[in-house]
This record gives C-alpha cells, structure tokens and sequence, in this order.
C-alpha cells in the first residue's frame, strides 16, 4: 500500500549543465502533473511527464525544475552595432550644431541602453534532457520512499478502523435475532394490558413475522462481512487499489445505512452510529491511497 503524499528533489551536474527537480505530490482521483517551465527549457516537459507517469500512477504532482549553465563560457556578450553607430552619429550631429565639444567614448556607447545584452548561449537539449532523466528519478526515489513510509502508516490505521467495524458488525449479528423475540414478548404484554385475551395465536405469529421480514439485516449483514474481508486482503496489495478500496467503503457504508434504517433497535442502532464513526475515518484515510 502506498500513500499519494510525498515529496523529493534531484540535482545532476555533468558537462557544464546542472538540473535540479522537485516533485511534491497529494491525493487526486487520478495523475494530475502539473508543470510550469521557462519558456527556454519547454521542451524539458514531455520527458518529464513521461518520467513521473512510469513511477507513479495516482495523485496531483507539483514539479519544479530547473537548468543552470556553470560554465563562464557559455554566457556571450552581444552588440547591437546599427544602434552604437546611431548613437554616435546624433553625437556628432549635436556637436556640430552646438558647437560642444563631442566626448563620446567607446565606454560610453557600451553602457547606452541598448547597445549590449548578456544571454547565455545555446543549450544542449540533449544532454539536459538526459540530466533531467537523472534527477528526476533521485526525486522520484524520495519521493516513492516516502510515500511508501506513510502508505505503511495508512495500513496499520485501517486495519484497527477494520477489526473495530469486524467487532460491531459481529455485535449487530448477535443483537438481531432477539429484536424479533423482544417484539413478540413485547406485543403480548400490550394485549394483556389492554385485556385482550383469546387473541388468535395465528394472527400473532404473522404480526410477528411481517415484523422479522421488515427488519431482517442477514444479507446486509453478510455483504459487510464480505467487504470487510476483501478490504484487509488490499492491506497487503502493492498494485493500485485506492479506487477498489473507496467502492469498498462507499459499499460499507451503503449497507450500514440499510441495517440502521431496517431494525428498530437501540442497541443496533447505536452500533450503527459507532459503525458509521470507523467507517468514515477509513474513507479519509483511504482518500489518500494510490
């Protein structure tokens, strides 16, 4: 069992490149990748997605990535030489009809807006690409790692959410036989006390079981059985079982509603509610498995 929270950062330098990834991830109903990259490392993004969609096959991925030259080399100064030579051309002209002496250096010119611009050369797309494989897996090792620690921590909760929810379903089954029992004795005090005697035994025994067939919650309570069960042998799964597992608790639930609305008991029923209580403490945690 996995959990779909974690997080984890990679950093790969090699041949004057360095590549830096982090990747945090939280419960989603499926893989959600999200990825906001500069304009000039863009076609780093269809690598990266197909790097995390290998690793991971559920929740919403935040990714981080970034791409240093390290080298001195590979920034370049470049010269707009038209807009120099403009500029000194107006300087001689501003000279000449002013009569100012014209000072303008070549120092001058260089610091004039927009005669020189700094900017890195090109990148090598292959070699980045093959650095940001190589964080991106140290990022998604943590990350799994982690996720793997808390998906660990998720089973060991629910499976004491399940052996509680086993323990009221097993209360729910022993109480129910003696509802209808409890009925019977209870409308045969009704009559007496209302002196009505020589009741037709018949009739009583129908009253009774129009009562026992209203109220019955066997089925119900052999399809709880049943998901409980198929939901402590995912405890041990390792494929993704987050979506089986939710069916599951919604089933769980579905069927609890049912026995609460069919038998009118007060010890059922608040069995009911305490089994409601474990049952929605398990779809919390199971919101959160891959």
């Amino acid at each position: 069992m996995r959990s779909m929270t974690g997080c984890g950062n990679g950093r790969v330098q090699r041949d004057g490149w360095e590549v830096t990834a982090d990747i945090r991830t939280v419960n989603h109903r499926f893989l959600d990748i999200s990825l906001r990259l500069p304009r000039n490392i863009s076609f780093l993004e269809q690598p990266a997605r197909d790097c995390i969609s290998r690793r991971i096959r559920r929740g919403h991925a935040d990714v981080f990535l970034t791409v240093r030259n390290l080298e001195s080399s590979g920034m370049q100064v470049v010269a707009d030489y038209d807009l120099a030579a403009h500029y000194l051309q107006i300087a001689a002209e501003l000279a000449e009809r002013t009569g100012a002496e014209n000072d303008v250096t070549v120092s001058r010119v260089l610091r004039m807006e927009g005669v020189t611009s700094v900017s890195e050369r090109d990148m090598d797309q292959e070699t980045v690409t093959s650095l940001l494989e190589e964080a991106a897996g140290q990022a998604l090792d943590q990350l799994i790692a982690m996720r793997d620690k808390e998906g660990e921590n998720l089973r060991e909760d629910l499976r004491f959410h399940l052996k509680q929810a086993s323990a009221l379903r097993e209360k729910i089954l022993e109480r129910a036989p003696g509802v209808v029992l409890d009925y019977r004795e209870k409308l045969e005090a009704r009559l007496k006390a209302i002196g009505a005697e020589g009741v037709d035994p018949q009739r009583l025994a129908q009253e009774v079981a129009l009562l026992a067939d209203r109220c019955a919650i066997d089925e119900e309570l052999s399809r709880l059985d049943s998901h409980i069960r198929q939901l402590e042998n995912y405890l041990d799964a390792q494929d993704e079982i987050g979506k089986k597992m939710d069916f599951l608790i919604q089933e769980m639930n579905r069927e609890a509603n049912t026995i609460g609305s069919k038998a009118s008991d007060v010890s059922i029923a608040q069995c009911v509610v305490d089994l409601k209580s474990e049952i929605e403490k398990m779809r919390e945690q199971i919101q959160n498995v891959e």
